[in-house]
């Protein structure tokens, strides 16, 4: 448990309340005070949601304090499950109210001896996981109970090839449009979807899960737990690469492949599907990346530095796009999932100059500032920096505004998704002509000249020769060229700028 102003990702119930949210006709009740209970508000802005299941809270009062909650917190499981008729109804703690230590799960073994439906609890520790790890266990758990509650352990696998589409969730950034285009995909590849859990699933899907030939995740921040308990207990081979970008495309086709080979069963399929061709034709004509990469206007990028910031997943991916597909440098690359940490560090050593595993937004605030690089890659944090330094960002990762979730098809996934990374990423930079034109009809011409930073550093001092020299350029460029020779001065320690250092500096960007 962490106090902070802001934060990356929010406190643990919240991300059980997304896994229960998720499910149809699945019961969330909070006990919680008053102020913990925003996720109904949350839900239904983002989401542009008509229809879902609301969370209830069972109010922490001074009446509770003073009693306790256990009868509080029974009639509220009893009244919602004689109300709605749940399938399952979860009971979930938040940060502020396990302060009070109570046995929660004894409640919850009580109300399900007299409810209809299903009770659980969620079987997490709020003082220690943060809301990304606690969605990943509940849905984990969730799983688990049904599973273990249907006793089918021998259950047939399909004859034909089929897959499980595990942790696209609610809330989830742009998980709906990536979820329509994965169904594309495997439709391509005659692969039949069994079951997508937990959004827009039901509780009784979980059962029919080891059906499924193998498990996709497209995120490993939620789902991961739960192909691992798969993989565990029934053997089933999971694909864990997140087709994001041209050359992880082709790689989580190529492991689907793989995946549907280690079963020694025939396949019976209606066509066969040839995957490299499918791979060559899909990267030459659908997507439209790999022609962008190579045309003129992606390598009018050449030189500039950029720096990437989210969630495990979308980070490394992003990361690996600007780097190996687009021919961008990435100065710095980070992520917020500290849990993570290991995985992530591994999969994008070779394609950043330094990277950054913190849940602090001031620092990752500083390191932008001290980069200084011509676009930010990152969440809705790393926006607002971004604003700040006049700096343009492109949100890639959760947390996200409202306006990143958008009406209109906008995946990241799949081959369609690498046309909208293309697009986030060109027009995130701030084009050759854009600053000369704004001079000229925006009256920039009497804007003072001012080096941007949200460090604490302080600037080089400019002597009047270098600022004579620097009245010499043009306009348009000369905030630029001011900005450019302070950061090659701050790295090498220089306090004042002359006109060598002004000529030092040109050479060394040159």
């Amino acid at each position: 448990m962490k106090l902070a102003h802001w934060m990356y990702a929010g406190p643990a119930h919240i991300g059980t309340l997304r896994v229960a949210s998720s499910f149809k006709n699945v019961h969330a009740i909070m006990h919680a005070p008053l102020g913990d209970d925003y996720f109904n508000v949350m839900r239904s802005m983002l989401e542009w949601e008509r229809n879902f299941t609301p969370a209830t809270a069972s109010i922490v009062d001074r009446h509770v304090l003073a009693r306790g909650s256990r009868k509080r917190v029974v009639d509220n499981i009893l009244r919602k499950d004689k109300e709605e008729g749940p399938d399952l109804i979860i009971l979930t703690p938040t940060c502020t109210s396990s302060i009070l230590q109570e046995d929660l799960k004894n409640f919850v073994d009580k109300a399900s001896i007299i409810s209809d439906c299903n009770v659980i609890f969620a079987d997490v520790d709020h003082y220690q996981v943060n809301e990304i790890q606690a969605a990943d266990r509940t849905l984990e758990q969730v799983v688990r109970y049904y599973l273990d509650k249907s006793h089918t352990l021998d259950q047939f696998v399909t004859d034909a090839p089929s897959v499980n589409i595990i942790g696209i969730i609610t809330l989830g950034f742009h998980n709906r449009h990536d979820c329509r285009e994965l169904r594309r995909l495997l439709k391509d590849l005659d692969i039949r979807i069994n079951q997508i859990i937990p959004e827009g699933g039901s509780v009784e899907d979980p059962k029919n899960l080891p059906k499924a030939r193998f498990n996709l995740i497209p995120y490993r921040e939620v789902g991961l737990m739960t192909v691992m308990y798969l993989n565990k207990e029934f053997g089933m081979p999971y694909v864990s690469t997140t087709p994001m970008g041209a050359v992880d495309m082709a790689e989580c086709i190529r492991q689907i492949k793989k995946s549907l080979d280690i079963l020694a069963a025939p396949i019976l399929s209606s066509k066969r599907v040839d995957y490299e061709s499918y791979i060559d034709g899909q990267t030459r004509f659908v997507s439209q990346a790999a022609w962008f990469s190579r045309s003129i206007n992606c390598q009018n990028f050449t030189g500039k530095e950029t720096v990437v910031f989210g969630d495990a997943t979308h980070a490394a991916s992003i990361t690996k796009i600007l780097a190996r597909e687009m021919g961008i440098r990435v100065s710095c690359t980070g992520t917020y999932c500290k849990h993570d940490a290991e995985w992530f560090k591994e999969k994008i050593k070779d394609f950043c100059d330094e990277m950054i595993i913190t849940d602090d937004h001031v620092e990752v605030g500083d390191i932008i500032a001290h980069v200084e690089p011509s676009a930010i890659f990152g969440t809705q944090m790393e926006r607002h920096i971004g604003k700040r330094l006049e700096i343009p960002c492109g949100v890639i990762s959760a947390p996200a505004h409202i306006q990143n979730f958008s009406l209109g098809y906008r995946p990241f996934l799949g081959y369609e998704g690498t046309n909208q990374i293309a697009d986030l990423v060109y027009n995130s930079f701030a084009l050759g002509m854009e600053d000369h034109l704004l001079e000229i009809f925006c009256g920039h011409d009497t804007k003072e000249i001012m080096t941007k930073s949200l460090s604490m550093d302080i600037s080089p001092i400019w002597d009047p020769e270098s600022r004579q020299e620097l009245g010499k350029i043009p306009r348009f460029v000369r905030d630029e060229v001011k900005r450019n020779t302070e950061k090659f001065a701050r790295r090498k320690g220089i306090l004042n700028v002359t006109v060598e250092v002004m000529h030092a500096a040109k050479e060394a960007l040159s």
